[in-house]
Order: C-alpha cells, then sequence, then structure tokens
C-alpha cells in the first residue's frame, strides 16, 4: 500500500512542477469529505491516500467536512466560485451534492464546473463507470485522485426527480421501488449470518403477502433526439466595424414575415402497471457517447415471480441493482410520471438514499454534468463505440 501511495504521489508531483504563467492564477479545487462514509472511515482513507496527491498537484485545495446528512446541499447553495468539485464519499455524498448544485439559481453556470469522484464510501456505484475496477482499495482511491489531475471528462445523465410539493431531488444512477430494494436495505441486519445475510433478508421478506404486488400508473415521454455537441471553445469576435455593418444591415432590411410554426403534441403513453419492482435509471452504467438518443431506462418486473426465484434473483441484484432480466418489460423514455395509489406506503430507493414513496415526474436531463475519469475508461468507451 505504501509503494502504491509513493508511485502515485511521484505522478501528482510532475503535476505540481509544471510551470505556469506568473498572471495564471492557481485552479481552486474544493473538496467535499463526507467523514462518517464506510463507517466512519472515510476521513482517515482520504487523508491517507487522497489529500497528498491533491496538495502536491499544485491545486489550491479547501477540504469542506460535512457533519450531518443534508449538510452538503446547504454547502452547495453558499459555495462560490471554484474551478473544480471533488467529491469524498459514497453514492449519498454524489446525490447531495449534485441536488445541491442543481437547485442553485445560477445552476446553468455552475453545472459546467467539472467534478471529480473520490469513491470512500460503501457503494460507490459511479465508480465503475468512471475508473477501471482494482481490488485494492489504495489503489482505486490514488488512481481516482489522479484522474481528476489528468484532467479526462466524460458527460454523465442526470435523472431531475420531483415530487408534489418538495423541491426536485437529482441522482446519477436511478430511482428502485419494490421489494428487491425493501429486502437489500436489511441485509446489514442478518450480518451475524455472514455470506448467508442477503439470501437470508430476501427469504424473510417472502414471509409477507405474497406475491408482494406494487401498483401504479405510469405515463411516459419515449426517447428524444440527441443535439450535436456544443464546441467547448467560442468562436472570436468579429472586429467592430463587421459588428455595425450587420446591425445596420438589419436595421435597414424588411422585417421578416414571421412564418407559425406547428407546435406538436408531445406523444404522452399510459400503462396501469402491478409489479414487484420499478426502477427507472439512467444509461450512465454503459456509457456511449456517439449515442444518437437521449433516454433512461425503466424496468417494470413482473409480479409473478416464486419464492425461491426472488432470493436467487435477490443475490444478482445486491451486486447489479438496476439489472432488467429477460422477460422483463423495459421501456426507454425521457421523462414519465410515477403515480401512485393513495395510502401507498414505502420508500424509494434513489442513489441508494431512502425517500419516502409518492408520486413523482422524473426527468431526463442529458449530459448535465462532466465527471473526471480514467482515460483508459474514456478511450474504452470510445472503442466499443467504433466497434
Amino acid at each position: 500500500d505504501n509503494l502504491l501511495r509513493r508511485a502515485a504521489c511521484q505522478e501528482a508531483q510532475a503535476f505540481g512542477n509544471q510551470l505556469i504563467p506568473s498572471s495564471m492564477p492557481l485552479k481552486k479545487a474544493t473538496v467535499l469529505l463526507n467523514p462518517a462514509a464506510c463507517k466512519g472511515k472515510a476521513r482517515n482513507l482520504f487523508e491517507k491516500n487522497a489529500a497528498p496527491i491533491l496538495h502536491l498537484s499544485g491545486l489550491d485545495v479547501t477540504v469542506v467536512k460535512t457533519d450531518y446528512e443534508g449538510q452538503a446541499k446547504k454547502l452547495l447553495e453558499l459555495m462560490e466560485n471554484t474551478d473544480l468539485i471533488i467529491i469524498a464519499g459514497g453514492d449519498g455524498t454524489v446525490q447531495e451534492v449534485i441536488t445541491g448544485l442543481l437547485r442553485r439559481a445560477d445552476e446553468a453556470v455552475f453545472s459546467k464546473i467539472p467534478i471529480g469522484f473520490i469513491p470512500l464510501g460503501k457503494t460507490c456505484t459511479l465508480s465503475h463507470t468512471l475508473y477501471p475496477e482494482s481490488t485494492n482499495q489504495v489503489q482505486h482511491i490514488t488512481n481516482a485522485t489522479l484522474a481528476i489531475l489528468k484532467g479526462e471528462t466524460v458527460p454523465l445523465d442526470v435523472l431531475q426527480i420531483k415530487g408534489e410539493k418538495e423541491q426536485p431531488v437529482f441522482a446519477v444512477t436511478g430511482l428502485r421501488w419494490g421489494s428487491y430494494r425493501d429486502a437489500g436495505v436489511k441485509v446489514s441486519k442478518y450480518w451475524y449470518l455472514g455470506p448467508l445475510k442477503t439470501k437470508a433478508a430476501h427469504f424473510f421478506s417472502t414471509f409477507k403477502e405474497w406475491p408482494q404486488k406494487h401498483q401504479a400508473a405510469l405515463v411516459y415521454l419515449g426517447p428524444t433526439e440527441r443535439p450535436p455537441e456544443e464546441p467547448e471553445e467560442k468562436p472570436s469576435r468579429p472586429p467592430l466595424y463587421v459588428r455595425l455593418y450587420r446591425r445596420l444591415r438589419l436595421y435597414w432590411s424588411s422585417p421578416p414575415k414571421e412564418i407559425p410554426q406547428e407546435v406538436t403534441p408531445e406523444d404522452w403513453e399510459e400503462l396501469k402497471l402491478s409489479t414487484i419492482e420499478l426502477s427507472i435509471a439512467t444509461r450512465n452504467r454503459q456509457l456511449d457517447l456517439t449515442r444518437t438518443e437521449d433516454f433512461m431506462d425503466i424496468c417494470i418486473e413482473a409480479d409473478t415471480v416464486s419464492k425461491g426465484h426472488f432470493v436467487n434473483r435477490g443475490s444478482q441484484k445486491m451486486r447489479d441493482p438496476y439489472m432488467c432480466p429477460e422477460g422483463n418489460q423495459c421501456i426507454q423514455a425521457s421523462r414519465c410520471i410515477l403515480q401512485l395509489p393513495e395510502g401507498t406506503e414505502g420508500s424509494f430507493g434513489i442513489d441508494n438514499e431512502e425517500y419516502e414513496a409518492m408520486p413523482v415526474e422524473v426527468k431526463l436531463l442529458p449530459r448535465k454534468l462532466r465527471f473526471f475519469c480514467d482515460p483508459r475508461m474514456r478511450e474504452q468507451v470510445l472503442h466499443a463505440a467504433v466497434q
């Protein structure tokens, strides 16, 4: 582990030793660290593995530690200008930070700030998309921190989830509602059963009424066409005489006749459903930078599942929560409204965070945020797209 840390620090020092013009200010990096992540080990993991790399790299680093759940949202609302935002924590910290970021009045400007993610939490779904798999925790954290210095980014989709009264919540992975999620939350209660705890949690949840049905109505819109990517560099401004000439020409030319545009009605489709689990997920897990359509995946699992099948599928769902096995209904949509019957109890899992189940509107914000990723992963995605 010490050899890995040493190699990473030497690589970071190469970035720190680069000369910059005296007129150019240092890049500001704001780290939002959740010390409670990974059962309270996150602070120690960050200070041993990630902090030395960031300080050696020549960035002006400010570390902000959160003291309670939900604080990251408030901190983001008050945050002043920064060049990089670095999230050090797990899925819950990511979800809080992007929710705080996209609730800002100036979110159009702030959403262009690239985001780094240092996986320190118990669940770090996003790290599978951004970094290569690694069995060594130190290597995984140092790789993620070095990826921020290398500067390669990928655009990720975001889901905007809005209830009837509250402010919207934002997610980079997705929303789950159903029996597999409910059983998955209880797995840690059976810690004393060791490797059998997952099976036990799903087995005991079948003692409730069976089959477990979740009834709802779903209204959705199909995929939307992806607009061409905007160039990052703005074209240079033409000279003053050219701008004056254009203004005068516009002023003297006769006003153009307005052509009334036909507004095409949105083609909403409605579906009544009874399911054991419903999931709405972004396509961030299978990144495709050359895709021509933007959509999210809605998976509706059949409620006619045997108890044995439920226990087996539950173990698979713990590894890949948003898998949509064959034989289940999978819908591609850009926007949907989930209407629940009155008196519906239970909870949603939004990026592994628990929220009360209620009628919601889910809207896809395509390529909304840019996250730093390992250059190897970006190359892999582009190579797969070419093939």
